[in-house]
């Protein structure tokens, strides 16, 4: 009789476990639905994530949209630059995308951290076009960093060819000395 009452406990905490579990997705569910709904009273939109921040920077460097662009720069960095210089610091990324068959379509190639100087260290989030989805390497990225993992605001930006691009060294013969 101990066993069966036993099997038929184990039964009962594994239903009572799954029915929290239930309940809980069921509150989180509530909670969060609220919250939408509170945010779409209140004007504002759920909080972006940085890559989501990053590809609408670059999508509107790419669009020639620079004041928009520069909106998304961290404060420190509207302090230190003008948008007249901002804009002379994309055009590059602008003409990237102007090239045939480019457009403003990116994808999300890679993100990472970049180890600096005394230990810093700096976000990054790699766009490539969309067009070069078939290549192995793409011809180019489109670089946005951040401060941290935190902030939504732009701290730099940049243009990097890949090793698709770069010019490849002429291979060398050693002698050998008999």
């Amino acid at each position: 009789m101990q066993a069966y009452s036993g099997r038929k406990q184990k039964r009962w905490l594994t239903s009572a476990r799954a029915s929290l579990l239930a309940l809980a997705l069921l509150v989180a569910g509530a909670a969060s639905g609220g919250l939408r709904k509170a945010q779409q009273d209140a004007g504002t939109s759920p909080a972006l994530s940085q890559g989501q921040a990053a590809g609408q920077f670059l999508r509107a460097v790419l669009r020639a949209n620079y004041s928009s662009a520069y909106n998304r720069l961290a404060p420190e960095v509207r302090q230190g630059i003008s948008l007249a210089r901002f804009t002379a610091a994309a055009r590059p990324l602008w003409k990237s995308g102007q090239r045939p068959g480019r457009g403003t379509a990116i994808e999300l190639y890679k993100l990472g951290m970049r180890l600096g100087d005394r230990g810093s260290s700096r976000l990054f989030y790699s766009f490539s076009f969309a067009a070069d989805s078939s290549l192995r390497i793409p011809s180019e990225l489109l670089e946005v960093t951040f401060r941290d993992t935190a902030t939504r605001a732009v701290l730099g930006f940049s243009l990097r060819p890949t090793d698709a691009t770069r010019p490849k060294k002429p291979a060398t013969k050693k002698v050998q000395n008999r």
